[in-house]
């Protein structure tokens, strides 16, 4: 599940400050972590069918991927220098490490939202325009949060108009169920859930601002700059299960199965999130969408967002508070603060074949 609150992000600004490394060293051994989403399900499939292994074993180094069952606490805990890298989204990327001070590199562009995001309101013909004068239940400060300030947006609507009421990813389809309840911003599988309650109308979902709710796996920069064989391992080993799970065949269909059981749910329903999600199984489809001039546009809407929501801490005064670097040469931001990197040049010698 993918969310972030105010006070995990204080939280773990707090705990970067408190342990942060002095300096990134030569090492041998790493852990990563990763929670329950469709896109990141390969890395427990990858742990599992030793895959990773075997890639760490070809760099010389050996890499723990470890799952947590909360994600907030996942990113804190990479925050704190616990983990050197972490699956998460690219709002929570530039909010919880990058804003608490913690260096941080997009290591892999996995895929983005494309439907598994969306807003529902109970009744049938309903438009977002029905919004004005409403609640409504998300995770708030979360990438529904942002999903729903964007889709009002394309109506002339603010979230002046309506109320926001801070509601558990865990209490969503119970909440829905009730009369008090009209209108939900959440995602998958809760997403699916509430959408099969007799008349609702979904209003707006993630494929329509495609490429802006971002799955990565994220590492420590000065980690990665030090070890550049966490990079080729991690890469190698993650379109390696790329390809195997995007196949149409038995080796493709029995990759898809695991990752559905091990996320609670069956193939079929593994396979619908799936398609609500854009995944980039080539590293040359990845490497395309990270070097496009659209990334940067995107990840300055994710920072006026989050500086309009306090998610930039308290000393930002600005949206472009904390730099970030793109290919080609490109940033934004405060340069003298550069903390969110994405660096296609792993997923670049993926896609040339030099891993």
């Amino acid at each position: 599940m993918r969310k972030a609150l105010l006070s995990s992000l204080i939280t773990a600004g707090l705990a970067a400050v408190l342990a942060l490394p002095a300096h990134a060293e030569k090492k041998d051994h790493f852990d990563v972590c990763w929670t329950i989403y469709a896109g990141w399900m390969p890395w427990e499939y990858g742990a599992a069918e030793g895959i990773v292994d075997k890639w760490a074993k070809k760099y010389g180094i050996e890499i723990k991927v470890t799952q947590l069952n909360d994600y907030v606490e996942s990113i804190n805990q990479y925050t704190a220098g616990q983990f050197d890298g972490c699956s998460m989204t690219n709002m929570d990327a530039l909010t919880i490490p990058a804003a608490g001070g913690v260096d941080s590199t997009a290591l892999i562009v996995g895929d983005f939202s494309n439907g598994n995001d969306g807003i529902v309101l109970k009744g049938e013909g309903k438009t977002l325009g029905d919004l004005k004068g409403m609640d409504v239940n998300l995770v708030e400060l979360s990438v529904s949060h942002y999903l729903l300030a964007r889709g009002l947006e394309s109506v002339g609507l603010s979230e002046k108009d309506l109320k926001v009421v801070n509601t558990s990813d865990a209490d969503m389809v119970a909440a829905f169920a009730t009369a008090d309840v009209n209108a939900v911003a959440t995602w998958n599988p809760l997403l699916a859930e509430i959408e099969a309650t007799p008349k609702v109308t979904k209003v707006f979902d993630s494929s329509q601002i495609p490429g802006e709710i971002i799955d990565l796996m994220v590492v420590n920069s000065d980690t990665l700059k030090d070890n550049p064989e966490l990079g080729k391992a991690l890469t190698g080993a993650w379109y390696e299960i790329m390809a195997t799970m995007s196949a149409q065949t038995p080796a493709g269909k029995a990759a898809r199965e695991h990752m559905a059981k091990a996320s609670g749910t069956d193939l079929a329903g593994y396979e619908a999130q799936l398609a609500a999600t854009r995944m980039f199984y080539s590293a040359r489809e990845a490497v395309a969408f990270a070097t496009s001039a659209k990334l940067p546009e995107t990840m300055s809407k994710v920072a006026a967002f989050s500086f309009e929501h306090g998610l930039l801490g308290e000393g930002a005064q600005a949206a472009d508070a904390v730099g970030m670097s793109f290919a080609n040469g490109v940033t934004t931001g405060d340069e003298g603060n550069l903390k969110l990197r994405f660096d296609p040049s792993y997923m670049q010698m993926a896609a040339d074949g030099k891993l």
